[in-house]
């Protein structure tokens, strides 16, 4: 009789006992989003937070004694720092190698260098690489490197990751004439689709797609649980630090999905400042039930990983004299945040479109464009080194003289300004002598009020010769009307623009002139 139901257990196995082959199971996400290439830390107030060598110690603490560790990227490792410039995102992957990430999103920057240094990074990664809303099947040298979706084993249990990058790769970034871009909605539900026929009802998204975007994406495509954000570098939780600036959100921020259950949206602010640290409790039918966390400031309290530090060491040494080279003093700081220059005027901005005007001036430039998104940094009170100008200007864009007439320069002012709100990077800076204004009480595309360049209105049937970046030049940022217009390549580095503008500038004060006036500004 025993012996019999032995046989029978065996042979129903989890057909009979079903709940116990499928019980709740608890994961612990850590993860990261907007790296850009910060090796080191970063200074925020009186006090330095990130680097690789800390969040190493972090990552390796929490693994060892967190329930099922799942260590997540939400993208844009790649572009920043004299890092990325000299390894490209090579230096990136061994420190995330060594840390045991098991899935990343690919982020805009990633595509920076076109599709051949996100290949050379991925075929390192000994985890994946994920987009599940682009098509590189016709990129020779991405198509079996970038996947939608991959399942992970986690805690005897599968657990499905699907990555996404932001529908505006094309426009932020160069990926390419052979990468296409999938419907972002469609795209995601056919992968969480995918999944559930495969019997994978845990599912996490890895998404570069921005807090805003991520919350609609929660609120319309069933079956994902938890989205780990990135793109918007977004800092949400509840922290007592004097040094961050006020949270964006709650620590998870909770939507409810289109299947009934609660999907739970997390981020990681940017440059590996925080460490985000979720708990999560799944049922046997893969809804959340119970969760706990917020992000671990990564503070220089938090002791050094001694591996990592020597790497970081070892990797430095070929870039150390081009850092302490000094170009310049700056009388005052220049001003780049991320909150300023994709809303209003900014002192780092009007240097870079005045850089860029002297630049271009041998080439017939009146007038120079700067978009917001392409401000990357500030640069503080003193000395100005080579690093800190290549920080704000990583790109390795190329100066461009582009023939404009009045009024496209019009329309593009109101392109940069529709998206007001969202802190997008096509807000428009521009150089000395220019200045414009616009009325937030108005609908976007009728917004701008008046544009004048040297105290006279612009002539919106006269051609003007605008310096700008390449990339804005050929459309980027969204700016169609330059596709088109005629254009000058002149091959000169964003970096050394600056750069030579600095020299030429050793004693730099900039302070705000009223390029831009802002009308009606909506009161917090």
């Amino acid at each position: 009789m025993k012996k019999s139901f032995l046989l029978l257990t065996a042979l129903l196995g989890s057909a009979a006992f079903g709940n116990a082959a499928a019980a709740p199971l608890t994961v612990t996400l850590l993860h990261t989003d907007d790296l850009h290439g910060h090796l080191e830390p970063s200074k925020v107030g009186e006090n330095t937070y990130g680097g690789y060598s800390r969040q190493t110690t972090l990552v390796r603490q929490f693994t060892a004694s967190d329930p099922n560790p799942l260590v997540l990227s939400g993208g844009d490792t790649f572009q920043g720092t004299l890092f990325y410039t000299l390894y490209q995102g090579l230096a990136d992957v061994l420190f995330m190698n060594y840390q045991g990430y098991q899935a990343m999103a690919v982020g805009n920057h990633e595509f920076d260098n076109g599709p051949a240094a996100l290949a050379r990074f991925a075929q390192k990664a000994k985890f994946p690489v994920l987009a599940a809303n682009i098509d590189v099947s016709a990129e020779p040298l991405l198509k079996d490197l970038v996947k939608p979706y991959v399942v992970l084993s986690i805690g005897g249990d599968k657990v499905g990751v699907i990555g996404a990058v932001t529908p505006d790769l094309p426009e932020l970034s160069s990926p390419g004439p052979n990468v296409k871009m999938l419907e972002l909605m469609t795209a995601l539900k056919n992968s969480a689709e995918q999944l559930r026929d495969q019997g994978v009802n845990k599912v996490v998204l890895v998404s570069h797609l921005g807090y805003t975007v991520e919350q609609q994406v929660a609120a319309a495509v069933p079956g994902i649980d938890v989205i780990v954000g990135g793109h918007s570098h977004t800092l949400l939780g509840t922290f007592d630090n004097k040094d961050f600036p006020k949270s964006e959100g709650p620590y998870p921020t909770i939507v409810q999905n289109p299947d009934g259950n609660k999907t739970l949206l997390v981020a990681a602010w940017e440059w590996g400042k925080v460490l985000g640290r979720l708990k999560v409790t799944f049922d046997d039918a893969g809804a959340v039930t119970a969760w706990e966390g917020n992000p671990i400031p990564v503070s220089q309290d938090i002791p050094e990983d001694d591996t990592t530090r020597r790497m970081i060491q070892t990797l430095a040494v070929p870039i150390a004299n081009l850092r302490q080279q000094v170009v310049a003093t700056a009388a005052s700081p220049l001003n780049g945040a991320r909150e300023v220059v994709r809303r209003r005027e900014s002192t780092m901005a009007n240097v870079l479109a005045d850089a860029a005007l002297l630049a271009g001036q041998n080439a017939g430039a009146e007038l120079a464009l700067v978009n917001g998104g392409g401000v990357r940094a500030s640069i503080d009170q003193g000395p100005v080194t080579f690093e800190e100008a290549i920080t704000v200007q990583p790109f390795g864009n190329t100066l461009t003289i582009i023939n404009l007439t009045g009024a496209q320069l019009k329309a593009a002012l109101e392109h940069g300004v529709a998206t007001w709100d969202q802190n997008k990077g096509q807000f428009l800076h521009v150089s000395r002598g220019m200045s414009y204004t616009f009325d937030l009480a108005r609908p976007a595309g009728s917004r701008v009020t008046a544009v004048t360049l040297n105290g006279q209105p612009l002539d919106d049937a006269r051609t003007y010769k605008v310096a700008t970046n390449n990339f804005t030049a050929a459309g980027g940022d969204g700016f169609s009307m330059f596709k088109d217009a005629p254009k000058l390549e002149t091959g000169t580095l964003d970096v050394d623009v600056l750069v030579s503008y600095l020299k030429a500038n050793p004693t730099l004060n900039a302070q705000p002139e009223g390029r831009i006036v802002i009308v009606n500004e909506p009161q917090k």
